[in-house]
């Protein structure tokens, strides 16, 4: 456990579970969140909880919830990262950074995203895992955007057939009614999952190889990978929820779901399949000697 872990001398990162092995989030609210000894509790009026944190991806802070400068320090060392919501998860506000040693795939990301035919090269692998078995080394970027259009489309009305409902298209509030809402919460608690698997691995959510000009661009681009698989048809699932109680029950079930279909393992391979690289999760740091030369900091390069 994290205690033991801070009690030994010989403790590196590398004693932590790795991002893909992890809990894939904890959502609080209506709490006070602190640190006690090497732990984090919370503490509301039924009495206190310990939090596994070394062992959580993503710790979701809903409305009325206070953490104190020692916990976030502490979620930090864990590499837990924390996201501030909306009620019942329902929106993602902004993050906190997660543990995030190499940066090799960082810089490979930058290059891919910076050359249009390597960019382009990436956007087609993500669309290749949505329509497997199809040639799309010749596709435009515009056909494929309208490809996932029409195959977005038709799985709305599939799931709206499925499930005996009328489907009158995504709306942003509580009008929309209960799959709108659960859609939304489901959609939140994969962006904060996602966006732990990217920045464990050194990656920058900003750098997007189909979306673009947002701070979660590449955080977009990898969680469309599996809304046909997770948060869509659990909305349309949730159909006939009570509009207020739909976004606590869509979290419950989306947590369970990541966490048997082992989604941040799968994030951690698809984001390195992606931009070509393996996991690197060695902390070292290196000066760049010229051309694609690297030699070890921390050490001296005068003359001899």
């Amino acid at each position: 456990c994290w205690i033991e872990l801070k009690a030994r001398s010989d403790f590196t990162l590398a004693d932590l579970p790795r991002v893909a092995e992890r809990i894939p989030y904890l959502y609080l609210e209506q709490c006070v969140i602190k640190r006690m000894n090497n732990a984090l509790v919370a503490a509301d009026e039924n009495g206190e909880t310990q939090l596994p944190i070394a062992t959580i991806a993503v710790l979701m802070l809903g409305p009325g919830t206070t953490i104190t400068h020692d916990a976030v320090v502490l979620a930090s060392d864990t590499g837990a990262i924390i996201v501030w919501a909306g009620e019942q998860g329902v929106r993602h506000y902004c993050s906190g950074s997660a543990l995030t040693g190499s940066t090799r795939l960082l810089e490979q990301q930058a290059r891919l995203v910076s050359n249009e035919r390597s960019r382009l090269m990436v956007a087609r692998r993500m669309y290749a895992m949505r329509f497997p078995g199809e040639d799309l080394s010749h596709t435009t970027m515009r056909q494929l955007l309208g490809m996932e259009g029409t195959r977005v489309a038709a799985l709305y009305t599939a799931e709206a057939r499925r499930n005996g409902i009328q489907w009158h298209g995504r709306k942003w509030d509580a009008r929309g009614g209960a799959v709108n809402i659960a859609l939304s919460t489901a959609n939140s608690c994969l962006y904060g999952v996602v966006h732990a698997a990217i920045t464990a691995l050194g990656c920058s959510p900003a750098l997007g190889f189909v979306h673009c000009h947002n701070r979660r661009s590449f955080l977009f681009d990898i969680a469309d990978l599996y809304k046909a698989e997770y948060s869509i048809p659990l909305a349309f699932r949730l159909h006939a929820c009570t509009p207020s109680l739909v976004g606590g029950i869509a979290r419950r079930r989306m947590r369970d779901m990541m966490q048997d279909g082992r989604l941040l393992e799968r994030c951690v391979h698809d984001v390195s399949t992606l931009l070509s690289e393996e996991p690197d999760n060695e902390d070292t740091c290196s000066v760049w000697t010229g051309g694609q030369r690297y030699g070890k900091a921390g050490r001296s390069w005068a003359p001899s």
